[in-house]
């Protein structure tokens, strides 16, 4: 180790040297790397934007339920704290005849002047009730079952729809994940291979001195981690440019998408990015000099 040490400017000029003896090569394998690690970010971009805007609307999913309105104020009061105690309810509510049609206006926007031909207020008071999406059916079952309620709404099936689309998600960031490491493995170790065979000659002689296979190999090593590693810096460039035109764009025709902090989230996807290239470069890197040993 102290030897390896010692002869660390040798390793990064012998670096230096693979990588302009075969400049045009390393140059596309440079660009191949920073437009994979960059389709990578933009997904991964896309998953995390995704899952966070999905985890606001699972915060707000909610149910609303209808009670037997011969019942009075107390009685009303009394299923409201049960409807409350129920496991998986984060927040309950009461909603009455005003609010339901100020709410129905809002939604109908100019269409609510169809509201003026109700000589009275069409809406019925219920309760709202935000709940943990997770546990959804068993608070349906605890609510269906309660005295005094007359009907819930349970938008289930677009509750769940929004579980399955998360789920999707998910299954989608991983597997880009997997195939980008795939892709990044196979291009740095095939370029190892092709680097080691130019110099093929150096190498033998190097052998015939009787330098060891870890003296030999570093500078390649190096190579493959320094390629990754810019083509991510690049990805990593490309994308915070690109996530900040659709930030810009989507601030303005819809600003009601929850979107995450541009800053952190920048920071936090180049850093996965970076981690990401020099891991798949040194990866590569040993799996090219390991499959070339000896040759």
């Amino acid at each position: 180790m102290t030897n390896l040490l010692h002869n660390i400017g040798y390793f990064f000029r012998e670096a230096k040297t693979i990588v302009r003896l075969n400049l045009l090569s390393n140059m596309v394998s440079l660009i191949s790397t920073g437009l994979i690690f960059f389709i990578l970010a933009m997904v991964v971009a896309g998953w995390w934007i995704s899952i966070d805007v999905i985890e606001v609307i699972q915060g707000e999913a909610e149910i609303n339920v209808y009670f037997d309105e011969s019942l009075n104020a107390a009685d009303l009061q009394d299923l409201i704290k049960g409807i409350g105690s129920i496991e998986g309810v984060r927040e309950v509510r009461l909603v009455d005849e005003k609010e339901a049609y100020a709410r129905m206006e809002e939604i109908l926007g100019e269409e609510a002047r169809v509201l003026e031909f109700f000589e009275d207020n069409p809406f019925n008071p219920f309760i709202e009730v935000k709940i943990h999406l997770e546990q959804i059916t068993s608070i349906l079952e605890k609510l269906t079952s309660t005295q005094d309620v007359a009907y819930v709404r349970d938008n289930q099936e677009i509750l769940e729809r929004l579980r399955s689309l998360s789920r999707v998600l998910e299954f989608s960031g991983y597997l880009a994940a997997v195939a980008v490491g795939i892709s990044t493995l196979v291009i740095v170790s095939h370029m190892i291979r092709l680097e080691i065979y130019n110099n093929r000659e150096q190498i033998n002689t190097l052998r015939l001195l009787g330098a060891p296979e870890s003296f030999i190999g570093l500078p390649f090593l190096i190579v493959g981690i320094l390629l990754t590693l810019s083509g991510g810096l690049v990805a990593a460039s490309m994308s915070h440019l690109v996530l900040n035109q659709i930030y810009a764009q989507m601030a303005g025709p819809l600003p009601f998408i929850p979107l995450p902090p541009f800053a952190a989230f920048a920071r936090k996807l180049a850093a996965l990015i970076i981690l990401l290239s020099i891991g798949l470069g040194l990866t590569g890197s040993l799996v090219g000099l390991s499959s070339e040993k000896g040759n």
